[in-house]
């Protein structure tokens, strides 16, 4: 009998191409992003709510990303990967608000375009999980 874990692990690791998962890079990078977006408002603009806010659903997109990476069943890898989008929607909502109160332009379309990036991937990645053949037991 084989492991459900075993052979989901393998089709995972497909999906995310071995070992450099876009994704993965993609969510860090903008996590760091945001920590800077944050330190710049904090420190320069005095900013204390939205900063926090920014802070904890912008960066959270990444640790949804790494907690799938050792989901426990594909229902699991597809509900963390979702949490991920849900958190870069609320991202999307906290830089429009900064938008209007404290960012230029180009500040807002440069991290608004990344953030919807890791939505478009990761939107891809589910449902790429969600319509995979699934392995017949036999």
């Amino acid at each position: 009998m084989e492991l459900k874990v075993k052979s989901f692990k393998f089709d995972k690791l497909k999906i995310m191409g071995k070992k450099n998962w876009i994704l993965k890079d993609k969510s860090i990078a903008f996590a760091l992003r945001i920590v800077n977006l944050n330190k710049y408002l904090v420190e320069g603009k005095k900013e204390f709510v939205l900063s926090k806010q920014i802070l904890r659903s912008g960066t959270s997109i990444g640790a949804m990303v790494h907690e799938a990476e050792f989901a426990q069943s594909e229902a699991d890898f597809i509900h963390k990967l979702s949490i991920g989008v849900k958190e870069a929607n609320e991202t999307n909502y906290w830089l429009l608000l900064l938008k209007e109160h404290t960012l230029n332009e180009s500040e807002y379309i440069s991290l608004h375009a990344d953030c919807n990036e890791l939505i478009s991937i990761l939107v891809t990645t589910i449902k790429t999980m969600k319509t995979k053949p699934k392995p017949h037991n036999s």
